[in-house]
């Protein structure tokens, strides 16, 4: 029964993280939005960069975002790639929450790789048509509201008189979170940088939840962030967590991956495939526990990309097999070599 709560609450303290972060970049990205899309146009080497940029970004918001403007035209096949190599999906989250020296040593390396390999594309793919003349579906890509006032000190006021089920809900949540960080309950039990970093997100959190007008609790933070990836997110932690534990208390998976770390190699790439998050959360799992060294989870990484590739796939199958196909390839290589050379 200990062993249940443990993992139980190891899986919330990383889920609560992951939404806080998720929820101050949703804030942020419509603060920031602009009219950018026609200087990008003029500059191939500037999309690339603009991709990588975005790619490393935590979630799935960047890759949208290029899918969004490479459909229409804005960016080019070279872009679209290095966005995808630079994507981790959600699992950035984790990665921050959990090693973010790891995490962030990985995005550098991650980055680079992007943007290298992007130039490289973009000089050889000239000839490539890939881009699909109109999206076919409507498929929802999160657009930031320009007239979306997130701090009007006239109506906090009104809006907390009149507070919705979804604002009550979520002032109440990290407001609890906030009570068991201090009281030690959740996360460590020292006040080192991990606990007072988690105290200071959700304070912001709380700040950010408590002024947005209700136009923006609704459809961004409830719907966007909490609604598409809360339960997901936590049961795929929980999964990755428990199946880890269990595999490790049958059997010496340490032995085994050690004795086969190519073709553990070969299961991160084709794993890597799946546009979804979750699946590549056990890699990270083994990474952590010490069971595979860095190059397998780095090509992992290079080739997956969370659910960022969705719209890509509805919209422009074969773009989607062209961009798999590279990353694997890229992924591949990378790994090759980080194997060899012991990383």
């Amino acid at each position: 029964m200990t062993f249940i709560v443990h993992i139980i609450k190891h899986a919330l303290m990383i889920t609560s993280f992951v939404m806080i972060i998720m929820l101050i970049i949703e804030y942020i990205n419509v603060q920031s939005q602009g009219n950018w899309s026609k200087i990008l146009q003029k500059s191939s080497w500037l999309q690339i960069i603009f991709a990588a940029i975005l790619g490393v970004i935590p979630g799935c918001l960047g890759a949208f975002t290029i899918v969004s403007l490479y459909s229409h035209k804005i960016v080019n096949f070279a872009a679209l790639v290095t966005v995808m190599i630079a994507t981790s999906g959600d699992e950035a989250f984790v990665l921050f929450a959990m090693i973010p020296g790891t995490a962030i040593k990985l995005n550098i390396i991650i980055f680079t790789i992007a943007i290298f390999s992007g130039f490289i594309i973009n000089i050889y793919s000239k000839k490539i048509k890939l881009v699909p003349k109109k999206f076919k579906h409507d498929f929802e890509i999160h657009k930031a509201y320009a007239d979306c006032a997130c701090f009007d000190i006239n109506k906090i006021a009104t809006q907390l008189r009149h507070i919705t089920f979804e604002r009550a809900l979520l002032i109440i949540s990290f407001v609890l979170f906030c009570f068991f960080l201090l009281i030690g309950e959740i996360g460590t039990k020292t006040w080192d940088w991990k606990r007072i970093t988690f105290l200071t997100g959700s304070l912001i959190t709380l700040f950010i939840i408590i002024t947005v007008p209700d136009h923006f609790v609704k459809e961004h933070l409830w719907e966007h962030v909490i609604k598409r990836h809360l339960l997901k997110i936590f049961l795929w932690i929980l999964g990755a967590l428990i199946f880890i534990n269990l595999i490790e208390n049958h059997i010496n998976i340490d032995e085994w991956v050690v004795s086969n770390q190519l073709i553990i190699l070969l299961i991160a790439i084709l794993i890597g495939i799946i546009p979804e998050s979750g699946p590549h959360m056990v890699f990270i799992t083994l990474f952590i526990n010490g069971s595979i060294p860095f190059s397998i989870l780095l090509a992992n990484s290079i080739v997956q990309d969370g659910h960022g590739a969705l719209p890509l796939i509805a919209e422009s199958k074969i773009s989607f097999v062209y961009v798999k196909l590279l990353n694997m390839l890229i992924g591949l290589i990378v790994g090759l070599i980080g194997f060899y050379m012991n990383w």
